[in-house]
């Protein structure tokens, strides 16, 4: 499904076809069409542009499903560092564009939570898959 980052553990990359802004419209697509809540678009390029820097195109974002994260909230609070869920797409100096994301067993692991509530985040990498272009 892509490969983890080995300086990064738990973090989940994946090499995507065409622009950021492709896969940018692929994920938020698919997001909303599995009916999920988009809670925040951030283009981190266009922030740094607004005050005279200069980023390559990077954008996240940030999105969940209520009934799928709060039984993780409620097993373990801390998990609410990492929720809502997150996907990063940017361009590699390279041109090549990346869509990130972390894994979910590696991230209720790292709060506490139980193996049983990885399904309630899972999504994140069939979602991740489509913003690449590889599902």
């Amino acid at each position: 499904m892509g490969e983890h980052d080995a300086g990064t553990p738990g973090l989940v990359r994946l090499a995507a076809g065409g622009s950021v802004d492709q896969a940018f419209r692929r994920l938020e697509q698919a997001v909303v069409a599995r009916g999920l809540r988009v809670f925040a678009r951030i283009d981190f390029a266009a922030d740094a542009a607004a005050v005279g820097l200069t980023l390559p195109p990077m954008r996240l974002l940030i999105f969940g499903n209520p009934k799928a994260g709060t039984p993780l909230l409620a097993a373990a609070p801390t998990i609410g560092l990492d929720l809502p869920l997150k996907v990063l797409v940017w361009a590699e100096a390279s041109g090549e564009t990346v869509v990130a994301y972390w894994d979910p067993a590696a991230l209720a692991a790292r709060h506490g939570a139980a193996a049983a509530l990885v399904p309630n985040i899972a999504a994140v990498q069939a979602l991740a898959a489509i913003a690449a272009g590889t599902a």
